[in-house]
């Protein structure tokens, strides 16, 4: 069998996706399996759930929806970037630079955008901050679906759209690399904290080849540390996948007050 590997989550722009690919690819080299880095060429549902995927990057939310039962955790990064502690994350929520909101509170009847249905920083999260605010079910006057955290900025900066909440690893490479997109936002708070997204295998892959890939994670830092820095890596944790039922509690939680989704 030829393994695939593909990092997904953090290509914000060409420039740093080929970043990701040059680290994958020393990843790879340590660990020495025939192995292909790929484009997924169809929808990521799909592209988690080949039996010969040896390594990508998955949200929390699909993996807690169906997902753990084909894959295995390898790692979860831990990030350089405001809003992450650990191999936690947030999400940070933005408004218009020049927009009246100061908090998510005063954005009472305002429209949200946010990227996908499945997504734990930019809609499950979004929606456990809203839960306490929203009246029968309901807060924004209008919510938009983007397709990406890229897209939902876009949407803010444009007047789509008054606030979103992005995932605060790609909001921080945002202001790295579109610093004038970055400029054109605001922040007004945090979400609650989650697993960060964490890389998976198939559960066909070995288990020694699984810390093969651990070890090969953190080595493949060290031996190029401005590479590390330009993705703002500090190193990986094993997380058990029981830290990330904190993602369904979230889920829970608001379902819990009636906010089954966001509206």
């Amino acid at each position: 069998m030829t393994w695939i590997a593909a990092l997904p989550m953090y290509d914000v722009t060409p420039a740093l996706a080929a970043e990701w690919r040059a680290w994958l690819a020393d990843v790879l080299r340590m660990v020495k399996p025939a192995c292909r880095i790929v484009e997924p060429d169809e929808e990521l549902h799909g592209f988690w759930r080949r039996p010969n995927l040896l390594i990508s990057q998955t949200c929390g939310y699909p993996l807690m929806h169906g997902l753990r039962e084909q894959v295995q955790l390898i790692a979860t990064p831990r990030f350089d970037a405001p809003g992450c502690e650990g191999a936690h994350y947030s999400s940070v929520l933005v408004t218009r630079a020049d927009a009246q909101f100061d908090t998510l509170a005063n954005c009472r009847g305002a429209r949200a955008a946010y990227n996908q249905d499945d997504s734990n920083s930019g809609m499950n999260v979004f929606r456990h901050a809203v839960a306490p605010l929203a009246r029968d079910g309901a807060f924004f006057s209008a919510v938009i679906r983007t397709g990406s955290h890229l897209g939902s900025l876009r949407a803010v900066a444009e007047h789509r759209a008054d606030v979103a909440a992005i995932d605060c690893v790609t909001f921080a490479f945002v202001c790295d690399e579109m610093p004038e997109l970055a400029r054109q936002v605001r922040r007004i708070g945090m979400t609650a904290a989650a697993p960060g997204l964490p890389l998976i295998a198939a559960d066909t892959v070995p288990q020694a080849t699984i810390e093969a890939l651990r070890e090969a994670l953190n080595e493949a830092l060290t031996t190029q540390p401005e590479r590390a820095k330009r993705l703002r890596l500090q190193g990986f944790s094993a997380l058990p996948l029981t830290d990330y039922e904190r993602i369904e509690q979230l889920e829970n939680e608001a379902r819990a007050v009636g906010y089954t989704r966001l509206a």
